[in-house]
């Protein structure tokens, strides 16, 4: 009985207990006090854990932004490289297009004074070329040497401006550059543009002399050929070959052709038309029925068209190609002193009867018994007799043709207008022809030398490695020691938790952006160059043309370079009658092709993040190393404090240069013509004037006193 008494009253108080927290109704008022206070417990902790937590992780987002930072300062660098490296393409480019295009109007005599200016020009721009470079490196070269300061500030300024929020941080930040120096950039190495400016100095007027004189050949030559036109064809429909040949019904079109200028006429339609003549003539002139007079003057006319025609297509020819010209147009007699030298004269051509007397015709009434034929020599030696009845003598054939001749109605007059046109045509292309040779012998080394210059640009060129090619570490440290319930105060969860020094580290590198505007930023800079000096005329302007469209050579390559030259040549005329102009033109843009130009990588460089150990490990300086070496350790070592160490003590020297300036001239650009100055510059953060003050060396000291206290980093993994 006692033992089930005692057993009834420990579940009698059991059920007391129970009943405290919930009832036949439902649960009681304490039971609900006990889960509310539960319930705000959980939240209270929950929402202490999740602000502590996310205090402790902003600082990695920081570390993110920071590192960014640092290397945007490289992208920059990187910008105005490239913006200096343009320039100087774009001049090397202007001093060989513009020597081409002097040597194209030395060869054009009208344009000499243009070339004469482009080639001194052209020389200007090679020194103002060589001056900027000589200024861009020394200047990209000092800005690289300020590349880790200005990283380093850059990053504690960002950092620094994530201070305050809720647990009132106070961030300072190192960015550290890798490498930690750059490669000096040197000067644009010798391209020959130098001794190709002297040679073109001392080329040019030689190509002048003889492209003047060759100039005057050719105009002589042109006026022959003019005139041989006129009297061929083009004085039509007055006389002329073409017009007292036209006037027979037998002489057909095709054999008769006309031409409606001289530059699609040639002396072969002459000659040709000459032997259709003479040849259609002697085979279609009819015998007339009337007087012995008139049938011995048509036969003495047909032993003439028969010598005529002989002499045209035994000795008469034309060759003429692009390069050379030859041509005969026999001579043919018009009175008794050019009869005698001609073949005709020697020759026993002339019907002689028994008794001596030789007559112009077998068929002459006073003809006897035929005694054969006999030469006309042997009437002027008196061996023979002219008959007196057909009137046959040495006059009678050797002025033939001297009504024909001497009067412009007659188809011989022209003949010989043309064959003294030849001569003289002939004369004046022998004359020219060694005079183009000796121009071209000139000018063609020198464009095949602006070839050579063009085609190997791409070596001829400022590049950099500077300080954060590889990337950007950057460490970071929040000193403010905050109680970990600040602003936060709650009855449910105890106070008095400091939360301390907390660190952090994070890296970036550039990496290409091949979006479709990424070469905007070069090209945007450069835009305009070459609009100013709008006053500028003749060779200055020509200058200034080929200059604007070259600064699209870093973009487009050779479709730049080529539309360039052409605009440059479009300013004057390079027709001539020696064709040197467009043979010179033609030269340019054949050297101009061959260089076939690439477009620079206008990818734009912009920075991301990367992991830290990439990025330590394309360097072997003194900073990667001592971070690989921590790294190390803290991968064995739960100890945090020493990978920060190893970044703070491995910042280099460089850091703690302090500026005066806050915009650096990197170069100026002084084209020589229009009054063209343009500087290039960089204009500096507004934290690199405020880490000029020490805040830098404040960020160094801050997280080298604070590597000892960095707790709860996560261990690398």
């Amino acid at each position: 009985m006692a033992c089930r008494g005692e057993g009834s009253g420990h579940s009698m108080k059991t059920a007391h207990a129970k009943d405290l927290i919930r009832d036949e109704d439902g649960i009681t008022t304490v039971g609900m006090a006990v889960s509310l206070l539960l319930c705000l417990s959980l939240l209270f902790s929950g929402a202490q854990l999740y602000r502590v937590g996310s205090a402790a992780s902003e600082i990695q987002e920081v570390a993110d932004v920071a590192a960014l930072a640092a290397e945007s300062e490289v992208a920059e660098f990187m910008v105005a490289v490239r913006t200096c490296d343009a320039v100087v393409l774009s001049m090397t480019l202007l001093a060989g297009t513009v020597y081409g295009i002097g040597i194209v109007a030395a060869c054009v005599p009208p344009a000499a004074p243009v070339s004469e200016q482009l080639i001194s020009l052209g020389g200007k721009v090679v020194k103002a070329r060589d001056q900027f470079a000589e200024k861009a490196t020394w200047g990209l070269n000092r800005l690289q040497s300020l590349l880790p300061f200005l990283a380093a500030a850059s990053a504690a300024s960002v950092a620094s401006a994530c201070n305050g929020g809720a647990m009132e941080a106070h961030y300072f930040a190192i960015g550290v550059l890798v490498p930690e120096k750059g490669e000096d950039i040197d000067a644009v190495p010798g391209d020959g543009l130098a001794e190709l400016s002297e040679d073109v100095d001392a080329e040019a007027p030689e190509i002048r002399e003889k492209a003047a004189a060759a100039e005057e050949a050719a105009k002589k030559a042109a006026e022959a050929k003019q005139v041989a036109f006129e009297h061929d064809c083009g004085a039509a429909p007055a006389y002329c070959q073409y017009e007292r040949a036209g006037r027979f019904p037998w002489m057909p079109e095709s054999q008769n052709p006309s031409y409606a200028s001289v530059d699609a006429w040639s002396f072969s339609v002459a000659l040709e038309r000459a032997k259709s003549y003479y040849r259609l003539r002697k085979s279609h002139e009819a015998e007339p029925s009337g007087s012995v007079a008139e049938k011995a003057s048509y036969h003495l006319r047909m032993i003439f068209y028969g010598y005529a025609l002989e002499e045209l297509e035994r000795d008469g020819f034309v060759r003429e190609d692009g390069e050379s010209f030859q041509a005969n147009f026999p001579k043919l007699f018009r009175n008794v002193n050019e009869f005698k030298q001609s073949r005709l004269y020697g020759e026993a051509a002339f019907p002689v009867s028994a008794d001596g007397t030789m007559h112009a015709y077998a068929g002459c009434p006073a003809a006897g018994a035929p005694g054969g034929r006999r030469t006309v020599s042997a009437l002027e030696s008196g061996e023979c007799d002219g008959c007196p009845t057909c009137g046959f003598s040495l006059e009678s054939i050797g002025n033939v043709a001297s009504a024909s001749t001497n009067i412009a109605n007659g188809f011989e007059h022209h003949y010989e207008k043309i064959r003294q046109a030849a001569v003289a045509y002939q004369q004046a292309r022998d004359e020219m022809s060694p005079l183009v040779e000796q121009a071209k012998d000139k000018a063609q080394p020198l464009l095949d030398r602006i070839s050579s210059l063009l085609s190997g640009i791409g070596g001829q060129r400022i590049s950099a490695v500077p300080p954060g090619s590889s990337g950007a570490i950057c460490v970071v440290v929040n000193l403010a020691a905050s109680a970990a319930d600040s602003g936060f105060e709650s009855s449910f969860v105890s106070g008095g938790t400091v939360l301390g020094t907390r660190a952090a580290v994070a890296a970036a590198s550039l990496v290409e952006d091949a979006s479709d505007d990424s070469s905007s930023v070069i090209t945007s800079l450069l835009d305009g160059f070459g609009q100013d000096g709008g006053a500028a005329v003749g060779a200055a302007r020509i200058v200034l043309d080929c200059w604007n469209g070259l600064l699209k050579a870093y973009e487009n390559g050779q479709a730049a370079l080529s539309d360039a030259v052409d605009k440059g040549l479009d300013a004057f005329s390079v027709g001539t009658f020696s064709g040197l102009g467009t043979w010179a033109q033609g030269a340019l843009s054949s050297a101009v092709e061959a260089a076939g130009l690439e477009p620079a990588n206008l990818n734009a460089l912009k920075p991301a993040l990367l992991n830290t150990g990439h990025v330590a490990d394309a360097d072997d300086g003194a900073f990667a190393v001592r971070f690989r070496q921590a790294k190390a350790q803290a991968l064995s070592d739960s100890a945090s404090g020493g990978l920060v160490s190893a970044l703070a003590s491995g910042l280099p020297d460089a850091v703690t240069q302090v500026l005066t300036e806050t915009t650096i001239t990197i170069a100026e650009i002084e084209l020589p013509v229009g009054g063209v100055t343009i500087p290039v510059e960089i204009t500096l953060p507004q934290s690199a004037a405020e880490a000029a003050g020490g805040f830098v060396e404040q960020c160094i000291a801050a997280v080298d006193g604070a590597i000892g206290t960095a707790m709860g980093v996560r261990q690398w993994g």
